[in-house]
């Protein structure tokens, strides 16, 4: 097939490349009930029995499978394409210049997110209504006339803030919602917060540092306990704020440094005084954690690279 004058144009002024695709998808509800029960027919069984339904479940695997057909034809034919699941991000290895497309929920950007540097994401909303849409908003028919743009430089990028936490043994994750501190099983977690000139040891659940894309999630919820939340930052603030979960008051531990804002220049200190089980994590993933053993310091601030989204 002849390249028209403006794929020539565009091709001449990417220096010849050809342009890469990767599709990123999860297993959907439907897969994973059938892959723990083996079989459609038992998987069946075993919710009927329980007066719960699988067909629900297919029909919404059934729309996300039109709709991941739609967007792997809408890549052009003579273009590099390759398919991750969400399982196999932390082993596959990203191009520089790779155009993301993720097919799925919005936690599914997120997933992806901690594993980019700066490439081009586009959201695809596989099942309307029963999704958010927040991250991914648009539709599988968006994407013919999306890739190009994207490729070529066309299309508007979202720059969205994303947290990193360095511990001083060399560790480090990002997030693109926010970072939990505290012990893997939600127990009392003790350690010495340094915020400013402040430093304070404290016994709380917890705390976490979110990002403006995460600011209307679990950080919401836990400002409607604090009787004067401190502000909250936008997807496209380069700023963060950390929220201290029941912080308690006692001879030892206090409750001065429940939250604030975390800036560049005003980086949040940590030092765990837990024997066992501290963990530090990123966007709800636990199974992807930091050991934040006894003695270990963990400074969280913005993170110098973003999620680069495609808006329009």
């Amino acid at each position: 097939m002849a390249m028209t004058t403006l794929e020539a144009r565009r091709r001449a002024g990417s220096g010849g490349a050809m342009p890469r695709v990767v599709v990123v998808t999860r297993k959907t509800d439907y897969e994973r009930v059938v892959d723990r029960h083996g079989t459609r027919a038992q998987a069946r069984f075993f919710l009927a029995s329980r007066g719960q339904d699988l067909e629900e479940a297919q029909s919404r695997h059934d729309r996300f499978q039109r709709a991941l057909r739609h967007v792997v034809g809408s890549i052009p034919l003579s273009w590099r394409r390759a398919n991750v699941r969400r399982a196999e991000l932390d082993r596959f290895l990203f191009e520089p210049a790779d155009t993301i497309v993720v097919v799925g929920q919005d936690g599914l950007v997120a997933n992806a997110a901690k594993y980019l540097d700066g490439q081009s994401v586009i959201g695809v909303n596989p099942v309307p209504g029963y999704f958010e849409g927040v991250l991914v908003n648009h539709t599988p028919g968006d994407v013919a006339e999306l890739l190009p743009a994207t490729v070529y430089g066309e299309a508007e990028r979202e720059l969205r803030t994303m947290a990193r936490v360095t511990l001083d043994d060399g560790q480090a994750l990002c997030a693109l919602n926010e970072v939990f501190v505290g012990h893997r099983t939600h127990q009392s977690a003790r350690y010495r917060i340094t915020f400013g000139q402040q430093t304070e040891r404290h016994s709380s659940s917890g705390l976490i540092i979110t990002t403006g894309t995460g600011a209307t999630g679990w950080a919401k919820s836990i400002t409607r306990q604090h009787r004067e939340p401190p502000l909250l930052p936008s997807p496209t603030d380069h700023w963060l704020t950390f929220l201290v979960r029941e912080p308690w008051p006692s001879v030892a531990t206090g409750t001065a440094l429940a939250g604030g804002v975390v800036a560049p220049e005003t980086p949040l200190t940590l030092v765990s005084e837990l024997n066992d089980g501290g963990v530090i994590f990123g966007d709800g993933i636990e199974s992807d954690c930091l050991a934040f053993r006894w003695g270990l310091s963990a400074t969280i601030a913005p993170a110098e690279k973003k999620l680069a989204l495609i808006r329009t």
